[in-house]
């Protein structure tokens, strides 16, 4: 059986947390396990993602992952996510051990978004930490 939960960020590139269009809904345990890491993105605060220690991530077939400690290093750290502006329109099913979310990212310098792209992420997490991530990323406008 699948939980659906639709989630939403007050405006167009929000730079804090996704927060839920329903108050009073709560995540799962899976769920926000995947939000710790949505967040992260956008924070460069990778404290309170939970990865495994071979945790792998692969983006557009590519693997971009390769450890769980390397990938907390680059959400703190790496220049491809200095980039991201906001998240917002964020959507999560979950099924048995999987996290799908769907998203847009805005990218952009400084307040100048240049880029929205959507992200659909899937997240392995069967003991409450991230195994495996796979990323399918679509651009959706230029500006």
């Amino acid at each position: 059986m699948a939980v659906v939960a639709v989630v939403a960020t007050a405006g167009p590139a929000a730079a804090g947390p996704a927060v839920s269009a329903d108050p009073t809904r709560v995540d799962t345990e899976r769920e926000a396990v995947a939000r710790a890491y949505i967040d992260a993105l956008v924070s460069h605060d990778a404290s309170a993602v939970k990865f495994a220690p071979d945790a792998t991530r692969v983006e557009a077939g590519l693997k971009t992952g390769f450890s769980g400690p390397q990938m907390t290093r680059d959400l703190e750290h790496g220049p491809q996510y200095r980039v991201i502006r906001g998240i917002r329109d964020l959507r999560m099913s979950e099924s048995g051990d999987v996290v799908t979310t769907t998203y847009l990212l805005d990218a952009g310098v400084g307040d100048v978004r240049l880029m929205t792209v959507e992200i659909t992420e899937t997240f392995e997490v069967p003991d409450g930490t991230i195994h495996a991530i796979v990323a399918h990323i679509r651009p959706k406008s230029l500006f």
